[in-house]
């Protein structure tokens, strides 16, 4: 493709060299640059791309974008932009033809829900004949194909190619989870997003935003960039107030809940152990539907997905045969199977919110105690330690505080953090700082009446400890133990 049409409506503070060059490929990391590539020096947090700008040109790059002031190289153009990172995913779009403008894109943002929410919707699209593609933390699926993630959400240029491989294969719609750092640092800009869905915002990721304004503000970005409609959750007070700044857009607004204000709602609801019933109410029909995984976060994930399929024009009977034929998602309130008649659960709550659903959900069905495991992730938000300690403290019978992932930090110094904050209820609890162990103490103090609660870590198969990853999954290592266990 030539240089020309790649840098189509990008906006250019100035130009070095010919534009009527062949470009073959583009990369913003320099190991990665072939013989007539686009290097894009991008400003990152840890590392800036300009310092590698000269082994990218000695790998065969032909063009490099800067955002700083840069000599002329022989042989080599300089595009100079204000923004490389926001540049890169408009470039990316360019080179890979702009595969999102003719796909049905769904950004799923919110602190809690995202990974439930694209796995529902893309159950009902498949189950309605639409071949759908899925972007998240668990996984990227391309039909049935589906590769490991690594960020929940990719960077622009791997974005792209994605969307160009789905589009390949024919898929026409995708569900994506948006993170709020995707957002900041510009990754989805350049996609076209024919729907985006608020679920809630809890505290999470403040060590990156500072601020839960400042999150809010980056989560609201997303519904600026869609073109059919924005489905928000009005039942959470920070997605009233987007919906409120976003109402006036030419955008459709499409509101969900439980308490009866919003456009779609839920009402007449039951819960119990094997999932949730309830009634289902739009504006243009309303119906009974039934879904496997209790608590009333999974009502309102429900909604959001039937709210999506509606805005797409589906009927009741599809929304209903595709919400009811999915049975879960993998570490988001999964129970774990044995031969021993246990109750143990694994679920993805890394945060207060989350903690708190997973246990008052617990809390409608249990019969004996409910046994907690639990931890906090290493160089993150720290305010959130004690919360959850107490929230866990409040609701559990035994709390067995552990690892999650400490990464540089030292594992007995997080523990202690979280112990502030259950020694302000009146919960036994122990500091196992080895996750197995604790796992395995869980299960030793519990009989078939208990519930198990192995929160923090859902569907991570490893566990960051200093500078390595370990493989880790407590689906597995709780399977093990029960197995184990007389």
């Amino acid at each position: 493709m030539k240089l020309k049409e790649l840098i189509k409506n990008i906006s250019i503070v100035d130009i070095i060299g010919e534009v009527d060059v062949n470009v073959e490929g583009i990369a913003y990391d320099s190991r990665k640059v072939k013989k007539n590539y686009i290097f894009v020096c991008v400003v990152g947090m840890k590392t800036d791309g300009h310092t590698y700008m000269d082994q990218s040109i000695k790998s065969g790059a032909n063009v490099v974008v800067v955002q700083k002031d840069i000599e002329p190289i022989k042989g080599v153009t300089i595009i100079k932009v204000a923004d490389s990172r926001k540049t890169l995913a408009k470039v990316s779009a360019n080179f890979f033809q702009n595969p999102t403008e003719s796909m049905d894109v769904i950004g799923v943002t919110g602190t809690n829900g995202k990974t439930t929410i694209t796995h529902l919707i893309k159950n009902i699209l498949g189950k309605s004949g639409v071949p759908a593609g899925l972007i998240g933390t668990i996984s990227h699926q391309i039909l049935d194909k589906e590769y490991k993630a690594n960020n929940t959400t990719p960077e622009s240029l791997e974005l792209q190619k994605m969307f160009k491989e789905m589009k390949e294969v024919k898929v026409n719609a995708c569900a994506m989870e948006v993170s709020s750092h995707s957002l900041v640092l510009d990754r989805v800009e350049g996609i076209n997003f024919k729907i985006g869905v608020f679920t809630n915002l809890t505290r999470d990721h403040l060590d990156f935003h500072e601020s839960i304004e400042n999150y809010k503000n980056a989560k609201a970005k997303l519904f600026y960039q869609t073109t059919l409609a924005n489905i928000i959750n009005i039942d959470d007070p920070y997605g009233d107030e987007i919906a409120q700044e976003v109402k006036p857009l030419q955008t459709k607004l499409i509101t969900y809940g439980i308490k009866g204000k919003a456009d779609i709602y839920a009402e007449d609801i039951s819960i119990s152990p094997k999932g949730a019933n309830f009634t289902l109410v739009t504006p243009k029909f309303k119906g009974n539907i039934k879904i496997s995984t209790p608590g009333m976060f999974s009502v309102y994930n429900a909604l959001a997905a039937m709210a999506v399929c509606y805005a797409l024009g589906f009927e009741y009977e599809q929304i209903k045969k595709g919400i009811e034929s999915i049975e879960g998602v993998p570490g988001r309130f999964e129970s774990i199977q044995n031969e021993k008649n246990h109750t143990v659960i694994v679920d993805y709550s890394h945060t207060p919110d989350a903690l708190e659903n997973a246990l008052n959900t617990i809390k409608e069905f249990v019969e004996g105690k409910i046994i907690t495991v639990f931890g906090c992730g290493g160089d993150r938000d720290k305010v959130k330690r004690p919360m959850m300690g107490e929230i866990a403290g409040k609701l559990s019978d035994l709390c067995i505080i552990t690892s999650d992932n400490p990464r540089s930090e030292e594992p007995n110094e997080i523990i202690k953090a979280i112990e502030v904050g259950i020694k302000k209820t009146n919960c036994k609890y122990k500091m196992i700082v080895d996750r197995k162990e604790a796992i395995k103490e869980a299960i030793k103090n519990s009989n078939e009446k208990d519930i198990i609660l192995i929160a923090g870590k859902g569907h991570e198969t490893y566990q960051i400890l200093k500078d390595q990853m370990i493989d880790f999954d407590d689906r597995k290592i709780a399977q093990e133990i029960l197995r184990e266990e007389k």
